[in-house]
């Protein structure tokens, strides 16, 4: 009968292998300055008794805890979570994130933190004691909160700005929304559309602003002006329903409209269909995130999508490297959207042609 799993150590493995327990833990932890055949030898044995290494185990070996702790807005999650409205942001990081941590025998734990406590770094500490993690994923709006990024690189732990531009510290990685608003924009343009409105996201999301320079940007190159056609929102349905009905209800109202989240293109695909708008005959909408809600709508919607599983899993990838003493990034790493187009955009009316 073979030995149960559970009770094969390292100690067994060091044995079997005939090497000395320290070189079992190089072997394990991935360390540097192991020669190739004393890897294979220790893997064989590894492969032969069943060993798993335990985060236990490995925390105790040495200072790595083999844990990242990616840190999420409270409010907006659990907001998110209660609406149940086909949000998929939490389920594309833990699918970008878990996949790549499991890669390199790591684990993701995931944690929701205020950004308005005023506690938020009694929060983080605590978290950080209770841990000790070898990473830490920050999301927006926390990866541009001084308090928190202040906190991480005191403690010096590596940590990835998700939605940052970074400054001096931490590693910073974007999803491309200036690149994406540009091309959502584009798109529209090359359709015919001249006055093409947008709803950009809450203020407190620095993304909200680039998306808002990106469609700007694309426009001015275009020659096309842009007073009167933004309406401020803040990612959420009824912001957008609003932000739609400014837009629309002008004496002279855009032909298109993009929206920086699904909800507010769903709030404003709402409101047209009440304004007896007909999409995308009289109007083209052009969404942000592509979470699955948008694929079943009537038109379904045309969107940006939003890379988080593979930005997720390039910050798990950054940080390890960062762990095993590779230099952090000067620029900020960009992971490309792409535009999903569907059935909400389509050539504006031949009247406002030319």
């Amino acid at each position: 009968m073979g030995r149960r799993r559970q009770s094969v150590t390292i100690k067994h493995v060091a044995a079997d292998a005939g090497v000395s327990l320290q070189t079992v833990s190089r072997v394990i932890n991935d360390e540097p300055n192991v020669r190739p055949e004393m890897k294979e030898r220790v893997q064989a044995s590894i492969d032969k008794l069943g060993y798993v290494p335990s985060i236990a185990a490995q925390r105790m070996s040495g200072s790595r805890s083999y844990l990242i702790l990616a840190l999420n807005d409270r409010e907006r999650t659990i907001a998110d979570w209660r609406g149940r409205q086909g949000v998929d942001w939490v389920d594309q990081m833990l699918l970008g994130g878990m996949l790549k941590c499991a890669e390199y025998g790591y684990r993701m734990i995931f944690e929701l933190v205020d950004t308005h406590n005023d506690h938020v770094e009694r929060e983080l500490r605590a978290a950080i004691a209770a841990l000790q993690p070898d990473g830490v994923i920050l999301t927006p709006p926390h990866s541009d909160n001084p308090l928190i990024v202040g906190l991480l690189d005191q403690q010096k732990i590596p940590f990835a700005r998700i939605g940052s531009r970074g400054g001096a510290a931490g590693i910073a990685l974007t999803m491309d929304d200036e690149g994406s608003a540009r091309r959502a924009t584009r798109h529209l343009i090359d359709l015919g559309h001249r006055r093409i409105g947008f709803i950009p996201g809450s203020p407190e999301y620095s993304l909200s602003r680039w998306r808002v320079d990106g469609w700007e940007a694309e426009m001015a190159t275009a020659g096309l002006a842009t007073d009167g056609l933004l309406a401020e929102g803040d990612f959420t349905y009824a912001s957008g329903a609003a932000a739609a009905r400014h837009l629309l209800g002008g004496a002279n109202p855009p032909t298109a409209i993009i929206a920086s989240s699904d909800q507010m293109a769903l709030a404003t695909l709402e409101v047209a269909r009440d304004l007896g708008i007909d999409v995308p005959g009289q109007l083209s909408i052009v969404s942000f995130d592509n979470t699955p809600v948008v694929r079943f709508t009537q038109p379904a919607l045309t969107a940006i999508d939003q890379p988080v599983a593979e930005t997720a899993s390039r910050a798990v990838e950054l940080i390890i490297a960062a762990q095993r003493g590779a230099p952090r990034p000067t620029e900020p790493t960009r992971v490309q959207g792409a535009l999903v187009q569907r059935g909400s955009t389509a050539a504006p009316p031949v009247a406002v042609h030319g």
